[in-house]
């Protein structure tokens, strides 16, 4: 029997290409998605595509209101979302107003209860600590730190019966390394969706820090990003 592995599955490029990784290694493919209140929930019909292109075991979606919480430009339309920033500002500035509070401690946590329930030691994540934004909750430390938790955390943890492992196979790549991965594993990058303000027919804005990662990364991949811009 193969290995089952949860895999939080935004319908991005990076999520994309941890589950056609996780494919490759032989995993089970368990998908969570959530729905959250993101400005660009267009992201979770990219999301559906894609696990249905990959094959996935099941594809879970969880519906979560972190309006209510707030704090963050991707939830809450009253802060500005940053656009039009540069790439240094974009790596190596202050935290922006794109960072959801808390958002992967949730998000692993919800994986983190699956993957007990169906007796998965394995979840994946596409955190990457590279080419991003400067969120706190994609550094290895945090990673680290998360995976001691979980096995203190829970009964199957607790009595040994399975050790949780956390693995985020993107970590250390440059979002131009993570396309020609991805590229080499099949992953059909025109079912992604990165933006964070896409535009009412889904289309990219191409000026918010996601898709200029996203662009700069495809520029020095050499290849052409084969999604709609504004």
């Amino acid at each position: 029997m193969k290995k089952k592995a949860v895999v939080l599955f935004s319908g991005g490029m990076d999520s994309a290409t941890v589950v056609a990784i996780a494919k490759q290694e032989g995993f089970e493919i368990y998908a969570l998605s959530f729905k959250y209140g993101q400005r660009h929930s267009v992201e979770l019909e990219k999301a559906k595509k894609l696990a249905e292109n990959f094959n996935v075991r099941e594809h879970l979606i969880v519906s979560l209101d972190l309006k209510k919480i707030g704090g963050s430009a991707l939830i809450d339309k009253n802060i500005p979302l940053p656009k039009r920033r540069s790439a240094k500002k974009i790596s190596r500035g202050t935290i922006p107003l794109t960072y959801v509070p808390a958002r992967n401690t949730i998000f692993l946590s919800y994986a983190l209860a699956w993957a007990e329930v169906i007796e998965a030691e394995d979840i994946f994540i596409g955190v990457n600590a590279i080419d991003y934004s400067g969120y706190p909750d994609c550094r290895p430390e945090y990673i680290r730190a998360f995976g001691k938790m979980a096995n203190l955390a829970t009964r199957a943890g607790v009595e040994k019966k399975i050790r949780l492992k956390i693995h985020t196979p993107l970590i250390n790549l440059t979002k131009a390394e993570i396309i020609k991965k991805g590229l080499n594993l099949k992953v059909d990058y025109s079912l992604t969706h990165s933006c964070y303000d896409p535009l009412p027919d889904g289309s990219a804005c191409g000026e918010c820090d996601s898709c200029k990662l996203r662009l700069r990364g495809f520029k020095e991949a050499g290849i052409e990003d084969p999604i709609s811009y504004a």
